[in-house]
Protein backbone atom coordinates (compact mmCIF):
# COMPACT_ATOMS: atom_id res chain seq x y z
CA UNK A 1 0.00 0.00 0.00
CA UNK A 2 0.94 3.32 -1.38
CA UNK A 3 1.09 6.17 1.89
CA UNK A 4 -0.04 9.60 0.44
CA UNK A 5 1.78 12.76 2.13
CA UNK A 6 -1.36 13.42 4.94
CA UNK A 7 -0.84 9.72 5.92
CA UNK A 8 2.84 10.47 6.79
CA UNK A 9 1.72 13.60 8.44
CA UNK A 10 -0.11 11.69 11.18
CA UNK A 11 2.77 9.48 11.74
CA UNK A 12 5.20 12.12 11.71
CA UNK A 13 3.14 14.03 14.68
CA UNK A 14 2.66 10.81 16.35
CA UNK A 15 6.44 9.95 16.53
CA UNK A 16 7.45 13.26 17.74
CA UNK A 17 5.58 12.64 20.37
CA UNK A 18 6.19 8.60 20.96
CA UNK A 19 10.04 9.59 21.06
CA UNK A 20 10.00 11.88 23.98
CA UNK A 21 7.85 9.27 25.96
CA UNK A 22 9.85 6.34 25.53
CA UNK A 23 12.84 8.75 26.17
CA UNK A 24 11.20 9.62 29.45
CA UNK A 25 10.39 5.82 30.36
CA UNK A 26 14.22 4.69 29.48
CA UNK A 27 15.55 8.17 31.56
CA UNK A 28 13.09 6.71 34.37
CA UNK A 29 14.65 3.04 33.74
CA UNK A 30 18.37 4.41 33.54
CA UNK A 31 18.57 6.53 36.80
CA UNK A 32 17.60 3.08 38.97
CA UNK A 33 20.12 0.75 37.40
CA UNK A 34 22.71 1.00 38.96
CA UNK A 35 22.95 -2.76 40.78
CA UNK A 36 20.12 -3.93 38.59
CA UNK A 37 20.53 -7.31 37.20
CA UNK A 38 21.73 -7.80 33.50
CA UNK A 39 21.04 -10.56 30.90
CA UNK A 40 22.80 -11.40 27.78
CA UNK A 41 21.77 -12.62 24.65
CA UNK A 42 25.05 -13.52 23.35
CA UNK A 43 28.63 -12.51 23.53
CA UNK A 44 29.12 -8.76 24.12
CA UNK A 45 24.92 -8.60 23.97
CA UNK A 46 23.40 -7.37 26.61
CA UNK A 47 19.68 -7.56 27.79
CA UNK A 48 18.33 -5.14 30.76
CA UNK A 49 14.96 -4.60 31.87
CA UNK A 50 14.30 -1.21 30.35
CA UNK A 51 14.75 -2.77 27.26
CA UNK A 52 11.66 -4.73 27.16
CA UNK A 53 9.33 -2.03 29.09
CA UNK A 54 10.80 0.92 26.30
CA UNK A 55 9.66 -1.77 23.37
CA UNK A 56 6.43 -2.82 24.55
CA UNK A 57 5.98 0.80 25.06
CA UNK A 58 6.72 2.35 21.74
CA UNK A 59 4.75 -1.20 19.99
CA UNK A 60 1.70 -0.99 22.10
CA UNK A 61 1.03 2.85 21.47
CA UNK A 62 1.58 2.01 17.46
CA UNK A 63 -0.30 -0.96 17.36
CA UNK A 64 -3.34 1.45 19.46
CA UNK A 65 -2.60 4.16 16.49
CA UNK A 66 -1.83 2.56 13.02
CA UNK A 67 -2.86 -1.16 13.34
CA UNK A 68 -2.32 -1.46 9.21
CA UNK A 69 1.26 -0.98 10.18
CA UNK A 70 3.99 -3.83 10.62
CA UNK A 71 7.05 -3.64 13.32
CA UNK A 72 10.16 -4.99 14.19
CA UNK A 73 12.00 -4.22 17.33
CA UNK A 74 15.10 -5.47 18.74
CA UNK A 75 13.55 -7.54 21.60
CA UNK A 76 10.55 -8.50 19.92
CA UNK A 77 11.30 -8.85 16.37
CA UNK A 78 8.26 -8.93 14.16
CA UNK A 79 7.54 -8.69 10.31
CA UNK A 80 8.28 -5.08 8.31
CA UNK A 81 5.58 -5.64 5.49
CA UNK A 82 4.91 -2.70 2.93
CA UNK A 83 5.05 -0.27 5.67
CA UNK A 84 6.78 -0.41 9.11
CA UNK A 85 8.09 1.03 12.64
CA UNK A 86 11.63 -0.29 12.77
CA UNK A 87 12.69 0.01 16.75
CA UNK A 88 15.53 0.16 18.90
CA UNK A 89 14.09 0.13 22.07
CA UNK A 90 18.00 1.16 23.88
CA UNK A 91 20.76 1.41 21.79
CA UNK A 92 23.75 1.50 23.64
CA UNK A 93 22.80 -1.00 25.99
CA UNK A 94 26.61 -1.99 27.44
CA UNK A 95 26.95 1.57 28.03
CA UNK A 96 23.18 2.09 30.04
CA UNK A 97 23.70 -1.35 31.69
CA UNK A 98 27.49 0.53 33.36
CA UNK A 99 25.01 3.36 33.99
CA UNK A 100 27.41 5.49 31.22
CA UNK A 101 25.08 8.14 30.11
CA UNK A 102 25.76 7.60 26.43
CA UNK A 103 22.35 5.57 24.99
CA UNK A 104 19.67 6.19 22.77
CA UNK A 105 16.34 5.22 21.46
CA UNK A 106 16.21 4.99 17.78
CA UNK A 107 12.95 4.70 15.90
CA UNK A 108 12.41 4.64 12.12
CA UNK A 109 9.06 4.42 10.17
CA UNK A 110 10.09 3.08 6.34
CA UNK A 111 6.77 3.16 3.57
CA UNK A 112 6.57 3.97 -0.50
CA UNK A 113 10.33 1.29 -0.05
CA UNK A 114 11.77 4.08 1.50
CA UNK A 115 12.87 5.21 4.92
CA UNK A 116 10.37 8.17 5.55
CA UNK A 117 10.58 9.16 8.94
CA UNK A 118 13.48 8.57 11.66
CA UNK A 119 13.99 9.55 15.53
CA UNK A 120 16.78 9.13 17.60
CA UNK A 121 16.29 10.56 21.15
CA UNK A 122 19.11 10.73 23.83
CA UNK A 123 17.24 11.17 27.27
CA UNK A 124 20.47 11.73 29.72
CA UNK A 125 21.17 15.07 26.86
CA UNK A 126 17.82 15.47 26.25
CA UNK A 127 18.11 15.63 22.79
CA UNK A 128 15.96 14.75 20.21
CA UNK A 129 16.70 14.14 16.56
CA UNK A 130 14.41 14.15 13.78
CA UNK A 131 14.24 13.85 10.11
CA UNK A 132 11.78 13.48 7.12
CA UNK A 133 12.46 12.25 3.45
CA UNK A 134 12.82 15.24 1.59
CA UNK A 135 12.20 17.80 4.76
CA UNK A 136 15.52 18.41 6.67
CA UNK A 137 17.16 16.95 10.13
CA UNK A 138 16.72 18.74 12.95
CA UNK A 139 17.89 18.00 16.75
CA UNK A 140 15.96 20.12 19.28
CA UNK A 141 13.98 21.45 16.48
CA UNK A 142 16.20 23.62 14.92
CA UNK A 143 18.11 22.40 11.70
CA UNK A 144 21.15 20.08 11.95
CA UNK A 145 24.27 20.41 9.15
CA UNK A 146 26.55 17.40 8.59
CA UNK A 147 30.34 18.52 9.39
CA UNK A 148 31.97 20.80 6.57
CA UNK A 149 35.91 19.38 7.38
CA UNK A 150 37.93 18.28 4.10
CA UNK A 151 41.17 18.31 5.29
CA UNK A 152 41.55 14.42 6.83
CA UNK A 153 44.02 15.42 9.53
CA UNK A 154 41.03 17.13 11.01
CA UNK A 155 38.60 14.54 11.14
CA UNK A 156 37.18 12.47 14.06
CA UNK A 157 35.63 8.87 12.70
CA UNK A 158 33.58 6.41 14.73
CA UNK A 159 34.00 3.12 13.77
CA UNK A 160 31.80 0.60 15.64
CA UNK A 161 32.37 -2.76 16.21
CA UNK A 162 30.24 -6.03 15.66
CA UNK A 163 31.58 -9.73 16.21
CA UNK A 164 29.09 -11.03 12.90
CA UNK A 165 32.43 -9.66 10.84
CA UNK A 166 36.06 -10.82 11.71
CA UNK A 167 37.97 -9.04 14.57
CA UNK A 168 40.84 -8.20 11.50
CA UNK A 169 38.43 -6.74 9.23
CA UNK A 170 37.77 -4.01 12.05
CA UNK A 171 41.30 -3.87 12.91
CA UNK A 172 42.36 -3.22 9.23
CA UNK A 173 39.86 -0.46 8.67
CA UNK A 174 40.82 1.25 11.80
CA UNK A 175 44.50 1.52 10.98
CA UNK A 176 43.88 2.54 7.39
CA UNK A 177 42.00 5.47 8.73
CA UNK A 178 44.65 6.04 11.69
CA UNK A 179 47.00 5.65 8.58
CA UNK A 180 45.25 8.29 6.61
CA UNK A 181 45.48 11.21 9.12
CA UNK A 182 42.43 10.52 11.29
CA UNK A 183 41.02 10.26 14.45
CA UNK A 184 39.10 6.86 15.20
CA UNK A 185 37.10 6.27 18.67
CA UNK A 186 34.12 4.13 19.41
CA UNK A 187 31.79 4.91 22.00
CA UNK A 188 29.22 1.65 21.48
CA UNK A 189 25.93 3.39 20.33
CA UNK A 190 25.69 2.93 17.03
CA UNK A 191 22.43 4.84 16.36
CA UNK A 192 24.21 8.07 18.65
CA UNK A 193 27.30 7.84 16.40
CA UNK A 194 25.08 8.43 12.94
CA UNK A 195 23.84 11.12 14.91
CA UNK A 196 26.75 12.70 15.79
CA UNK A 197 27.90 12.97 11.90
CA UNK A 198 24.16 14.91 11.04
CA UNK A 199 25.13 17.43 13.62
CA UNK A 200 29.09 17.71 12.73
CA UNK A 201 30.07 16.03 15.69
CA UNK A 202 31.85 13.63 13.61
CA UNK A 203 33.17 13.40 10.44
CA UNK A 204 31.59 10.00 9.51
CA UNK A 205 30.42 6.51 11.03
CA UNK A 206 31.02 3.27 9.36
CA UNK A 207 30.34 -0.73 10.98
CA UNK A 208 30.61 -3.84 8.63
CA UNK A 209 27.44 -4.54 9.87
CA UNK A 210 24.52 -3.14 12.01
CA UNK A 211 20.99 -4.32 12.27
CA UNK A 212 18.16 -1.82 10.84
CA UNK A 213 16.76 -1.02 13.91
CA UNK A 214 20.37 0.56 15.20
CA UNK A 215 20.72 2.56 11.78
CA UNK A 216 17.71 3.47 9.61
CA UNK A 217 17.12 6.73 11.55
CA UNK A 218 20.48 7.70 11.53
CA UNK A 219 21.03 7.02 8.36
CA UNK A 220 17.97 9.25 7.22
CA UNK A 221 19.49 11.89 9.58
CA UNK A 222 22.68 12.09 8.03
CA UNK A 223 21.08 12.28 4.11
CA UNK A 224 18.62 14.93 5.21
CA UNK A 225 21.59 17.23 6.81
CA UNK A 226 23.44 16.79 3.75
CA UNK A 227 25.74 13.61 3.97
CA UNK A 228 26.28 10.91 2.35
CA UNK A 229 25.66 7.04 3.33
CA UNK A 230 26.16 3.59 2.10
CA UNK A 231 23.51 1.47 0.13
CA UNK A 232 22.36 -0.41 3.58
CA UNK A 233 18.78 -1.37 2.15
CA UNK A 234 19.62 -2.42 -1.22
CA UNK A 235 21.95 -4.77 0.64
CA UNK A 236 19.01 -6.37 2.61
CA UNK A 237 19.30 -4.84 5.68
CA UNK A 238 15.98 -4.41 6.55
CA UNK A 239 15.74 -8.04 7.95
CA UNK A 240 19.21 -9.57 7.57
CA UNK A 241 21.78 -6.53 8.61
CA UNK A 242 24.51 -4.97 6.45
CA UNK A 243 27.56 -2.70 6.40
CA UNK A 244 26.64 1.15 7.10
CA UNK A 245 28.44 3.86 6.46
CA UNK A 246 27.77 7.59 6.93
CA UNK A 247 29.80 10.68 6.21
CA UNK A 248 30.00 14.30 5.24
CA UNK A 249 30.72 14.47 1.74
CA UNK A 250 33.91 15.82 1.68
CA UNK A 251 35.46 13.09 3.42
CA UNK A 252 33.27 10.08 2.57
CA UNK A 253 35.45 8.45 -0.18
CA UNK A 254 38.17 8.04 2.58
CA UNK A 255 36.15 6.33 4.96
CA UNK A 256 34.57 4.17 1.89
CA UNK A 257 37.90 3.27 0.96
CA UNK A 258 39.40 2.15 4.10
CA UNK A 259 36.12 0.05 4.85
CA UNK A 260 35.57 -1.51 1.60
CA UNK A 261 31.73 -0.25 1.67
CA UNK A 262 30.41 1.62 -0.90
CA UNK A 263 28.84 4.93 -0.92
CA UNK A 264 25.27 5.96 -3.04
CA UNK A 265 26.64 7.93 -5.93
CA UNK A 266 24.83 11.61 -4.58
CA UNK A 267 23.21 13.15 -1.87
CA UNK A 268 19.62 12.97 -3.06
CA UNK A 269 19.71 9.01 -3.82
CA UNK A 270 18.17 8.29 -0.54
CA UNK A 271 14.66 9.88 -1.93
CA UNK A 272 15.13 8.16 -5.44
CA UNK A 273 15.87 4.38 -3.77
CA UNK A 274 19.62 3.78 -2.87
CA UNK A 275 20.73 0.80 -5.45
CA UNK A 276 23.31 3.48 -7.36
CA UNK A 277 27.03 3.05 -5.90
CA UNK A 278 29.66 5.52 -6.34
CA UNK A 279 32.89 3.40 -7.07
CA UNK A 280 35.47 4.67 -4.68
CA UNK A 281 39.33 4.57 -5.06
Amino acid sequence: MTLDTEAIDRREAFLMDLVRTAGALAQEGFSQQSGRPIGMKGPQDYLTETDGRVEAHIRGRITEAFPEDGFLGEETGGKPGSQAWVVDPIDGTANFARVIPHFCISIAFVANDQVQLGAIANPVLGEVYFARLGGGAQMNGKPIRVSATADITGTSFEMGWSNRRPTSDYIAAVSALFDAGSNVRRAACGALGLAYVADGRSEGYAELHMNSWDCLAGLLLVREAGGVTGPFLSLGGLTQGAPVLAANPHVGGILSHATGIPLLAGPDLLAQGDDKLLRTA
